[in-house]
C-alpha cells in the first residue's frame, strides 16, 4: 500500500517553489496541436462543432435519491463539492459532448462562482437561495434556472420532486446567446508519452456524511471506476462512471465545511493529488486570478499534465483524507 488504507493525512508538495515559478496564466497544452480541432477540456481532438462549443456547467444533485444520474458521462470535467450538511453536489461541465439529458438539476451555491469564471459560456441550475444568487451573477456566464430555461428544463414523472428536474442540453444552447468556447483548464500529455507517478489500484475520497467515493484503476479502458455509497456509480442509461483523471485539491471552505451558505476558497493555493494513467502524483494546485484556471505543478514546480479525456475534481477540506491503495491489494 502506498498510504494506509485507514484515513490517512494529506502530505503537502513543496509549495514554495512552485509559486516562486509563478502560475497564474492559463495553461497551454494543446497548443502544440492548434491545426487540429481539440476541445479545450479534454484534449481530445473532436469535430470542429464540438471544439468551438461553449461550456455549458450544470448543477447536479448527487444525493441517494437522485441516482441514478443523467448524463454525467458525458461531462468533460466534473467538480465535486461538499455543501450544507455535508452532502455533496456536482457542477458538471459539458463542452465536446452533450447527452440528450442532463440531471437531476439542483440549486446554485457561492462555490459555482469561481468554478464558472474561468468558463464562461452557460451555467444552468434550478434556483437558489438569494445570498447564491447573488454570489452566481458576477460571473461572466449565461445564467438559466428552472423559470428562465423554458422548454430546456422540464420534470419527469418518473422521479419524486425535487429529484426529477431535468434538461435538454441541445435545446439550451439553441436558445442562449452565442458565445466562445472555453480556454483549456489543464495541460495535456502528449499521445505515447510515458505514465508519471506510483502506480494505484484504488483510492478513496473520504467525504463526510456518508458521501465517500472510490476509485479503482480499470487498465483496459485507461480510466477510474468510480463507486459512491459502497456500489458501482452507473447512470441511468446503465454505463458506469469512469472519468480518465482525478484530481484531489484541497481547499477552505469560507464560513465552515457543510455550513449553509459556505464556500471553496479556489483561489490561492493548497496540496493536489492527481491520479492519472493508474498512477499518483503528488504536488499543488495553484491559482492567482478569478478568471484564470489552477495549474498543477509538483514539488519541483513542474507542470503536471494529464491524459487528454475527462476529468473528475474533488474538493476535499482540510483535515479530511484520501486513501491509496497499491495494485494487486
Amino acid at each position: 500500500m502506498l498510504r494506509a488504507a485507514a484515513a490517512t493525512p494529506w502530505i503537502a508538495g513543496s509549495l514554495a517553489v512552485a509559486l516562486a515559478l509563478g502560475v497564474a496564466g492559463p495553461p497551454t497544452g494543446a497548443a502544440r496541436r492548434r491545426h487540429l480541432h481539440v476541445a479545450p477540456l479534454t484534449g481530445l481532438v473532436e469535430t470542429p462543432a464540438a471544439a468551438r462549443r461553449p461550456a455549458l456547467t450544470v448543477k447536479i444533485d448527487n444525493t441517494p435519491a437522485a441516482h441514478p444520474q443523467f448524463g454525467i458521462n458525458d461531462a468533460d470535467v466534473v467538480y465535486e463539492e461538499i455543501v450544507e450538511g455535508g452532502i455533496t453536489r456536482l457542477a458538471a461541465v459539458f463542452q465536446s459532448r452533450l447527452p440528450g439529458v442532463i440531471g437531476p438539476v439542483r440549486s446554485v451555491r457561492r462555490t459555482d462562482r469561481l468554478i464558472v469564471s474561468p468558463l464562461g459560456g452557460l451555467f444552468a441550475f434550478s434556483g437558489g437561495a438569494a445570498y447564491a444568487l447573488n454570489s452566481i451573477a458576477t460571473a461572466p456566464a449565461q445564467l438559466f434556472d428552472e423559470a428562465s430555461a423554458g422548454s430546456a428544463m422540464f420534470r419527469t414523472p418518473l422521479r419524486a420532486p425535487p429529484h426529477n428536474l431535468l434538461l435538454d442540453p441541445t435545446r439550451l444552447l439553441a436558445e442562449a446567446r452565442p458565445a466562445r468556447a472555453p480556454q483549456p483548464l489543464f495541460t495535456y500529455v502528449a499521445a505515447g508519452s510515458p505514465p508519471h507517478g506510483a502506480p494505484v489500484g484504488s483510492f478513496s475520497v473520504n467525504f463526510p456524511a456518508g458521501y465517500a467515493v472510490s476509485y479503482t484503476w480499470d487498465a483496459a479502458h485507461r480510466a477510474w471506476d468510480r463507486s459512491i455509497f459502497g456500489a458501482p456509480d452507473i447512470t441511468a442509461a446503465g454505463v458506469r462512471v469512469a472519468p480518465t483523471n482525478v484530481v484531489v485539491i484541497q481547499v477552505t471552505y469560507i464560513g465552515g465545511v457543510g455550513a449553509l451558505g459556505a464556500e471553496a476558497d479556489l483561489l490561492g493555493h493548497g496540496p493536489a493529488l492527481v491520479f492519472s494513467d493508474g498512477r499518483l502524483q503528488r504536488g499543488g494546485w495553484f491559482r492567482s486570478r478569478l478568471l484564470h484556471p489552477m495549474a498543477l505543478r509538483d514539488a519541483s514546480g513542474r507542470v503536471i499534465a494529464l491524459r487528454p479525456g475527462s476529468t473528475w475534481i474533488e474538493l476535499e477540506a482540510p483535515g479530511q483524507t484520501v486513501s491509496v491503495t497499491a495494485p494487486g491489494h
